[in-house]
């Protein structure tokens, strides 16, 4: 069973500009390439619940602030390991999310200014491996 995993990322600074890393093809996290997209949400925002049945997804926030909340019911698991949450974001904690398929997740614009995120996705985007719950269905306090 593929395991949620948050990986610290390397920020080169630079005179002129940062160079802030993502994801090399030689990293254990790395499933193949199939999409990258950006994503966005306002401060206080909420996106959720969002359950892929194939796409690993590898999130890495690239302005602002976002907080991640994943939900892993997938057999096997622990009822007391169920619910993580994440904090990331290029000034405080700048990591890369690991999302195996077959885990809930929702996220939350946390900085006042823009929030946005990049997801490096191992397959193409297909409507029909999504499966969408409406807020209520997983019972987390997001404030």
């Amino acid at each position: 069973m593929k395991q949620i995993k948050e990986t610290k990322l390397k920020i080169i600074e630079v005179e002129k500009g940062n160079v802030f890393h993502a994801l090399k093809s030689n990293e254990s996290d790395f499933n193949g390439f199939g999409e990258a997209y950006f994503s966005s949400v306002t401060f206080k925002d909420i996106k959720a619940w969002k359950k892929h049945k194939k796409m690993t997804l590898n999130l890495i926030v690239i302005l602002g602030l976002i907080k991640f909340v994943l939900y892993d019911d997938r057999e096997g698991k622990s009822k007391n390991q169920q619910i993580s949450q994440f904090i990331i974001g290029p000034e405080q904690n700048y990591a890369r999310l690991t999302v195996p398929p077959g885990v809930w997740f929702g996220f939350q614009g946390y900085d006042k200014g823009k929030n946005i995120l990049l997801n490096i996705a191992d397959i193409e985007h297909e409507p029909n491996e999504i499966e969408r719950k409406p807020l209520e269905y997983i019972h987390y306090n997001w404030n």
